[in-house]
């Protein structure tokens, strides 16, 4: 059961990370390997870049027709630690908002649609496993309500992402849903559907933070 008051959980791919070409470069050598067929046409930055966020097999439906996606995605598993992960980034503004939340007594969260081992390779490779920025708990395997599910258990009260599926996790749990335009979908778009605020990157979410807690203080106060 939490016993902090604050738990804030975050996605990974496009929130925290910028993922984006290491996703491409792994999705086409596992076409390539798989099919022996060019990949460049089906599988490139363009085409791949609104599915950001979503789990991997939905992206292998979309992007590659007529392909066997549990071949293909056993595949991109087994060749990502050697052909995507290298191309990785963090975003702006980690290090900062962990550093926030546990100034002010708090949980981190990490959950994630990416395969859970997965999960953990992106972030260690990243260094956000050293004991300073290590979230609380890691999950993968997980898009919007399934999120959900686990935000409400672990008793968060805000949840960050770049996309709709997460603002979804966040209303389903009852939590605050944070928005940012990192990822492919645009302020408008997560705002209509349901996002509470939108930030430019993580490096708002400090101020943003202050500014929340501050508020709920006072409503607290109040009643």
């Amino acid at each position: 059961m939490p016993t902090h008051e604050l738990v804030v959980g975050f996605d990974l791919d496009m929130t925290l990370v910028d993922s984006a070409d290491g996703i491409v470069a792994t999705l086409a050598q596992a076409h390539q390997q798989v099919t022996g067929g060019r990949s460049d046409v089906l599988v490139n930055r363009e085409r791949a870049w609104p599915l950001m966020g979503y789990p991997l097999e939905g992206i292998i439906a979309e992007l590659m027709p007529g392909v066997d996606v549990e071949l293909i995605a056993t595949t991109y598993r087994a060749l990502y630690p050697t052909t995507g992960l290298h191309r990785n980034t963090l975003l702006p503004g980690v290090h900062e908002a962990f550093a926030a939340i546990r100034e002010a007594g708090g949980r981190v969260l990490v959950i994630s649609a990416k395969s859970e081992p997965a999960v953990h390779i992106v972030l260690g490779a990243l260094g956000l496993l050293e004991d300073k920025y290590r979230p609380d708990l890691i999950a993968g395997g997980r898009f919007g309500t399934a999120k959900g599910e686990l935000l409400e258990v672990e008793g968060a009260g805000v949840y960050v992402g770049d996309h709709i599926g997460d603002v979804a996790a966040a209303r389903f749990a009852g939590a605050t849903s944070v928005g940012v335009s990192t990822g492919p979908q645009s302020a408008a778009e997560l705002t209509a559907a349901g996002a509470d605020v939108v930030l430019d990157d993580l490096l708002g979410f400090p101020g943003w933070l202050s500014a929340h807690l501050a508020g709920l203080s006072r409503s607290h106060v109040g009643n």
